[in-house]
């Protein structure tokens, strides 16, 4: 491998000319031959026997050449890399240049880490919302125990709204039967909005053993397009009318729901826990408004590749969760009526932000002469092995070290931003951070009507071991091609000239 060039372009771009060596090329020819050959037929030759010169004459020297070069350009760009001295921050663009029986050559154009002069990050100023829990937050806290201890119990009265009626059911249209309609033994919260509008009002006021005719019509854009604005009728057998019994909130129901033995201890404990959540969330704001200080008063050139490259391993996290709770992701995909690319879209403004933020760490940590220690590598993995259930040794062997150390150095360079900080009130320049929700509502990809609702990326969720991912600059090199279809090149996904091949 030869660097023949390398060309510093702005915005933390640089290009290298890369040349590969007749013998790197061969032996990388000659490796293709081996895992093609099974697939090409030669009269004359059991499949998988033809010699390669014999493959070679019939279909031209350069039929290994595309696989020969796809398997040896990410190596030799991670060796020109390393020699260079690039710290590479996204996946290099790749154009062939020529390729024939010397060798071949390509430039790589790739984002380098870009540099950053910081302003001010100690002694900063940053509101922090005061933590208060009151007794009708403690209520709020105290619901789904109550939710769950309800009992639902037949009643012999006219049905009102929040009731569950058991009934059968058939629709018609224009007297017939159509198909879907028909239900038996279906329990409907009236008030519910299960069923289409109009439909479970007219239940209200029935009895059990009530029969009752519903006259609705579907919506515009019901789902089925041969029911959608048609009115029909259904025929309602209501076998039974239900009431839901709160339980009686002593300290009975404490015991039932809880480990606590009385009604009080669990709501102090809901009530420390709820205080608890509020003051990470009211932390986690002020340390979010004081990085953005940091990254508002730094000056820095960022190299839209580098964002690029954060939006598309967010967007991986996410299809990774996604598929991790039982969903294919083009399946959840359909469901919510998203692409690929929207999703990466979505994603691109928190990918930024976390790009500023990284650089702007890194350059704290070079600034205050930030080392990480054996010993904070070794606190770190014992950490993550508790949080991940996994013994340390299996940690060390999935977490690179690089990674660990540039984790461990950004949070010892935040926690110098952190500890110097003051509360009180924002810069002019600078809104205060939104306070975040007590509670996260919980994401329900098969509920009704999903997609009309777009989910965003989070990269901050993972299934792993955040420093598992590996840095982009160290991994250049491109997957290998599957025999029967190959995986895409994020390193050549824009090659804009074809080789020049010759005998």
């Amino acid at each position: 491998m030869n660097v023949k060039n390398v060309e510093k372009l702005e915005k933390s771009m640089v290009a290298l000319t890369i040349q590969a060596s007749a013998e790197e090329f061969e032996a990388a020819v000659e490796k293709a031959y081996r895992k093609q050959r099974g697939r090409i037929a030669i009269p004359g030759f059991r499949k998988g026997k033809a010699p390669r010169k014999i493959i070679e004459t019939m279909y031209g020297a350069e039929i290994f050449y595309e696989d020969a070069i796809n398997e040896l350009y990410p190596q030799l760009f991670a060796q020109a890399a390393e020699q260079e001295k690039l710290d590479t921050v996204a996946y290099p663009e790749v154009e062939l240049l020529e390729a024939n029986k010397e060798g071949f050559s390509f430039k790589a154009t790739v984002a380098v880490r870009p540099e950053v002069k910081l302003g001010k990050y100690k002694g900063l100023t940053a509101p922090k919302d005061e933590v208060k829990v009151t007794e009708k937050d403690i209520d709020a806290e105290l619901t789904p125990y109550i939710q769950r201890a309800t009992r639902i119990v037949d009643v012999e009265r006219k049905a009102k709204k929040g009731d569950t009626v058991n009934i059968d059911f058939e629709g018609f249209m224009d007297g017939k039967a159509f198909e879907g309609g028909k239900g038996e033994g279906y329990d409907l919260e009236l008030g519910s909005g299960s069923f289409i509008p109009g439909f479970e009002d007219q239940l209200v006021g029935v009895k059990p053993e009530a029969e009752r005719d519903v006259e609705v019509t579907f919506p515009e854009d019901y789902q089925a397009e041969e029911l959608a604005g048609k009115p029909a009728v259904f025929k309602v057998k209501v076998h039974a009318v239900k009431e839901k019994q709160a339980p009686k909130l002593d300290d009975e129901f404490a015991k039932d729901v809880s480990e606590f033995e009385t009604l009080a201890e669990l709501r102090k404990d809901l009530g420390d826990k709820l205080a608890e959540r509020r003051e990470r969330q009211a932390r986690s704001a002020f340390e979010e408004a004081l990085l953005d200080q940091v990254t508002e008063d730094m000056t820095v050139e960022i190299p839209e590749a580098m964002v690029d490259f954060r939006a598309q391993q967010m967007l991986e996290d996410y299809a990774q969760r996604i598929t991790s709770q039982g969903i294919p992701f083009e399946q959840y995909l359909a469901m919510t009526g998203m692409t690929v690319d929207m999703l990466k879209l979505q994603a691109s403004e928190g990918a930024a932000r976390q790009v500023k933020t990284d650089l702007a760490l890194r350059a704290v940590a070079e600034a205050e002469k930030i080392e990480i220690t054996e010993a904070d590598m070794d606190a770190e993995c014992a950490r993550l092995a508790e949080q991940y259930g996994m013994p340390v040794e299996k940690v060390k062997e999935i977490v690179p070290e690089a990674d660990l150390k540039r984790d461990l150095s950004n949070q010892k360079a935040a926690n110098v931003i952190f500890d110097s900080a003051k509360v009180g009130k924002a810069p002019a320049k600078k809104a205060a951070a939104k306070k975040a929700d007590d509670k996260t509502e919980e994401k329900k990809p098969a509920a009704k009507k999903t997609a009309a609702k777009k989910a965003e990326p989070k990269a901050e969720v993972a299934e792993e071991p955040k420093s598992a991912k590996k840095a982009p600059a160290k991994k250049p090199a491109a997957k290998k091609a599957d025999d029967k279809a190959e995986e895409k090149k994020p390193a050549a996904k824009k090659t804009t000239k074809k080789a020049k091949t010759e005998e």
